[in-house]
């Protein structure tokens, strides 16, 4: 992160599906919260908990990293405003509503095997306004289109979609389509672009459904065995599939950088130059655009951006600015939390 020029940055706590099926999903998430906050206090002379965006500003005044808690994958499957009151409490300031590419009880995911409904359940809109009223930004990366859509109707802040792509480059369902992407637009919100291949290159997409079998986020083999194990049983499971790390392709398939930032400019030509941010997504499993390892690598995208001719506000506004605009007016609507 110091290499790669980081200064702010959303610190995600995934509970994997694997938790879902015997209803851990919430201890996982107190325990990530736990892990995290004890990370950041033994490494307190170079990071620490930011929860609105004056402690961003304070943070990086002092020459720190400003962490910002987020969980992926849903808070709980049930919706419980407890829960979200206790995680907010806890430090977290963003959260994902569907619950990754798992269906949950109150917010439908654009990949999950199944729904009995469509978009968000009454319980889920009381989800979105509840987030709304204790200032915390809602992630709607993995929702569906109705969710997304209904989400944009209710939520009176703008909202983040953190690591998307283009629906028109790659028709898969984690991608938004362009109305959607001009719709969160215009509430003020803003799309993160996902730095994996797979998301915006269809040949690289196609080769890699091709090798695995099936799409990467394919999680419909996940249920009984995973419903009767224990918590200790899940860890060991899912602690086989880490660190994760991404697919050998061949050399010629990948993105260069130059690749990447043309599909940033097609977002922006939808969206506007203040709607649009590096989402990343930069866990090991998405193969990155060739000759980029890891988080080391993102000044390889401002010099592509440079010799593309972006301007010096825009790569800005890309690389943070817009980020800290939503983060700002949405964590400043807060009131003291019951």
């Amino acid at each position: 992160m110091l290499a790669g020029g980081l200064d702010a940055a959303m610190f995600t706590l995934f509970v994997p599906e694997q938790y879902y099926p015997g209803r851990h999903e919430s201890r996982q998430a107190l325990r990530l919260i736990d892990l995290a906050l004890a990370q950041i206090a033994a490494n307190s002379s170079r990071v620490e908990l930011a929860r609105n965006a004056p402690d961003i500003a304070r943070i990086h005044r002092s020459g720190k990293l400003a962490a910002i808690l987020d969980l992926e994958g849903g808070f709980d499957l049930d919706g419980d405003l407890a829960i979200l009151r206790a995680l907010y409490r806890s430090g977290l300031r963003m959260a994902q509503l569907p619950a990754h590419n798992w269906a949950n009880n109150f917010a439908e995911s654009c990949c999950a095997a199944q729904s009995k409904f469509t978009g968000l359940t009454a319980h889920g809109r009381a989800v979105v306004r509840e987030m709304n009223r204790l200032g915390m930004v809602i992630q709607v990366s993995h929702a569906s289109d109705a969710t997304i859509e209904q989400v944009l109707e209710i939520s009176a802040q703008p909202i983040l979609a953190s690591h998307h792509g283009l629906r028109h480059r790659n028709n898969i369902a984690r991608n938004m389509p362009d109305d959607l992407i001009r719709k969160l637009a215009a509430k003020g919100g803003v799309i993160g672009f996902h730095i994996g291949n797979e998301f915006h290159n269809r040949p690289m997409f196609e080769w890699r459904s091709r090798h695995a079998g099936k799409p990467f986020w394919d999680t419909s083999a996940i249920g009984k065995r995973e419903s009767e194990l224990s918590i200790t049983e899940i860890d060991r499971l899912v602690a086989k599939t880490f660190p994760m790390v991404g697919v050998p392709a061949p050399n010629e398939l990948l993105f260069e950088p130059e690749d990447w930032i043309a599909v940033i400019e097609e977002a922006i030509a939808l969206a506007g130059e203040d709607h649009v941010s590096l989402g990343s997504d930069f866990d090991g499993g998405p193969t990155p655009p060739r000759g980029m390892r890891d988080i080391a690598d993102l000044p390889r995208l401002t010099e592509a951006m440079l010799r593309r001719g972006w301007s010096e506000q825009r790569i800005k506004k890309f690389l943070g600015a817009n980020l800290l605009r939503l983060f700002t007016e949405v964590t400043s609507a807060n009131p003291a939390p019951r």
